[in-house]
């Protein structure tokens, strides 16, 4: 397994702050030159280090609402389990889908405009394969929020400012139009791609795409331009846990001492689950409970019950309804 040092570390920090920076850009912050940033990018996106570069972005901006399906399967074959796995994944408004090694079998995170679009979706969706659940919990996903991978540095990030985004559905909502919609298909999952080509593929100028991007930026649509890495060359490995709290005045706290830790990589915030619900970056299992125990020390008798899942496979993960 390709070894990953200090300077590799770095320059994905960096990438992950914002990828569309250039290699000249990260090369300063690191301590390389270009051609070694170019170099080192090349190789770990060669060894599977780096999966790709993805965009965040905000689509409840662009009016959408998002429901989050939790399945637990029954009486199904593998063979129709990955058809009902294909199903979502080719679903256009199919935010994510994730197999999972815990209390629940299948994660699916959907966008629609209403309710009458999810009822009908997923009335469709029980016509065909209903019979294989045994049991599904539908929430209404409220937030996402963002946080620097800070252990990808030698040194815990001691700044306060450890959040790069907040995903949420204020109501507020962005008019764009058909080109900006393209651009935001584009780079969803090719958020590294140069500005030449992206004008190329969209049909514009280079500088109408750029004067685009700062917009969406400025309105809140894009927050970040991130990079998706293999945890394993880390040593690393990413769990979903679910908190339910007896006293839920100590939400706050809680999450105040995750984000300290340096470890939480996402906080989720949904109605109708668990009352805390991060996803966090530790080397294994046995840290993880650790970490769980400090928490039930440092807030005695607020935890109700806590469970945590490894996300197994993700089958899609795009921040942005499928164009076509």
């Amino acid at each position: 397994m390709y070894k990953l040092n200090l300077k590799d570390r770095k320059i994905l920090y960096e990438l992950d702050l914002n990828c569309r920076q250039s290699n000249a850009q990260i090369g300063k912050k690191v301590g390389l030159s270009r051609d070694v940033v170019a170099y080192r990018i090349n190789r770990m996106q060669k060894e599977g280090v780096i999966k790709n570069f993805w965009t965040a972005i905000n689509t409840f901006k662009l009016g959408y609402q998002v429901f989050r399906i939790y399945i637990n399967f029954h009486y199904v074959s593998n063979k129709i389990k990955r058809e009902i796995i294909q199903y979502f994944t080719k679903y256009r408004n199919s935010w994510a889908v994730i197999s999972v090694e815990g209390p629940i079998d299948l994660s699916l995170v959907i966008w629609v405009k209403n309710i009458y679009e999810f009822y009908r979706f997923w009335n469709k969706t029980l016509e065909k394969y209903g019979d294989y659940f045994e049991k599904y919990t539908i929430s209404v996903y409220i937030q996402a929020v963002g946080y620097k991978k800070s252990y990808l540095l030698d040194k815990p990030d001691k700044s306060d400012n450890k959040i790069m985004y907040r995903t949420t559905c204020d109501g507020t909502i962005v008019k764009i139009d058909e080109i900006d919609y393209k651009i935001l298909n584009e780079i969803a999952v090719n958020a590294r791609i140069p500005l030449i080509e992206l004008a190329e593929k969209i049909g514009c100028s280079s500088q109408s795409i750029s004067y685009r991007l700062r917009n969406l930026e400025k309105s809140g649509v894009i927050q970040a331009y991130r990079v998706n890495i293999d945890r394993s060359f880390l040593g690393l490995q990413i769990y979903k846990v679910d908190i339910f709290l007896k006293d839920y005045n100590q939400r706050g706290n809680i999450i105040r001492y995750l984000e300290n830790k340096g470890c939480i990589e996402c906080l989720n915030v949904a109605v109708g689950w668990s009352d805390i619900e991060p996803e966090i970056v530790v080397e294994n299992t046995d840290k993880l409970i650790k970490l769980m125990e400090e928490i039930s020390d440092k807030f005695p008798n607020s935890i109700k019950k806590e469970n945590y899942w490894i996300m197994a496979t993700v089958h899609k993960e795009r921040w942005l309804p499928d164009l076509y």
